[in-house]
């Protein structure tokens, strides 16, 4: 390990400190609405001893010193910027304790986006995905959120969902509805999920073009990079594969550059039929939360925050919204 006086340039600067039912049929929202910048030289501090395995898993080595601040166990934070100084870092990795403690931060950092967008646009458009990600959102509906967040400009939509109906057990609507949604005062008209009663291609194609019309009336923001849709926030889980959404490892929907929803007939996870985000839609985002938890995740995090010919390959690595891509790890995923 480096000398205390040692600095690093990389283009990553890394810091650590301590860190119900569905939705009834005829509520459905199914009516048609019509680069890096340049790297700094910042001298790096090592707080948690432990943190060096995530410093080595992302390729980053530099100062080893203690930090003059109180070290709060519960929660462990990485920094991973490329930005210059003073300006917003493009990537951010936060590693906490325990899932509790991420769960409050994310709380925070949902609740902070959506202020901020509220005041900006006047509204707050959240993409949401499946598995355990939306276990993570608990927070939200727990004071002081369920109280202080304006619902009631907030548009939901999901990154990827199962051809399943939505009342089905996969259905990553019914899974969100019954454990977020159902519980908070969003209004069932703002609850953008897909039309169940398609096949994956129409199902796909008819998502498309809700989302253009959306944007052409402003629901949801436009990029002035690419000209596609730019939502506020997409949260993405992780699989042990490194797949996100329904991309997966070496299937062609990860090159797809002309849809901005794709349909996949053969996911290698069941079920089969699903409808996903393509990476040009993803990464015409304003901000990108990657939540993973479990010690089940660790080897594919540690090869998407390194510097290998494998990271390459996983579609996490591919994630790169226009402004942040935030990491929230459990210390079990992490290390």
């Amino acid at each position: 390990m480096a000398s205390s006086s040692s600095t690093f340039s990389s283009m990553f600067s890394v810091s650590l400190c301590s860190l119900s039912s569905s939705m009834p049929k005829d509520c459905r929202p199914y009516g048609f609405l019509v680069s890096p910048p340049q790297p700094n030289v910042v001298p790096e501090r090592l707080i948690n001893k432990n943190s060096f395995r995530l410093r080595r898993a992302c390729g980053v080595v530099g100062q080893d010193s203690t930090s003059n601040k109180r070290y709060d166990s519960s929660r462990t934070k990485a920094l991973m910027g490329c930005a210059p100084m003073g300006a917003l870092p493009k990537k951010k990795v936060e590693v906490f304790e325990t899932e509790e403690d991420m769960a409050m931060s994310l709380a925070k950092y949902i609740a902070d986006l959506s202020s901020k967008f509220i005041k900006e646009r006047g509204l707050f458009s959240i993409v949401l995905s499946g598995g355990t990600l939306i276990q993570s959102l608990r927070k939200l509906v727990e004071p002081p959120y369920i109280s202080s967040i304006e619902w009631s400009k907030w548009h939901v939509f999901w990154v990827d969902e199962r051809v399943v109906r939505e009342h089905h057990v996969d259905s990553n609507y019914r899974v969100a509805f019954d454990a977020f949604l159902s519980r908070v005062p969003i209004l069932l008209a703002n609850v953008h999920n897909i039309n169940d009663a398609l096949s994956a291609e129409s199902a796909a194609d008819e998502y498309e073009t809700r989302i253009k019309n959306l944007a052409y009336k402003k629901v949801v923001d436009t990029s002035s990079v690419t000209g596609l849709p730019k939502f506020d926030l997409i949260l993405l889980g992780m699989g042990p594969d490194g797949h996100v959404a329904s991309l997966f490892p070496g299937h062609p929907a990860i090159w797809e550059k002309q849809k901005w929803v794709t349909s996949i007939t053969d996911s290698p996870k069941p079920p089969p039929q699903r409808i996903t985000f393509t990476f040009p839609l993803i990464n015409s985002s304003s901000h990108v939360a990657l939540v993973v938890c479990g010690a089940g995740q660790s080897t594919a995090v540690r090869t998407a925050l390194g510097k290998s010919k494998i990271a390459d390959t996983l579609p996490v690595k591919m994630v790169s919204p226009e402004q942040q891509l935030n990491w929230f790890l459990d210390k079990n995923a992490a290390f």
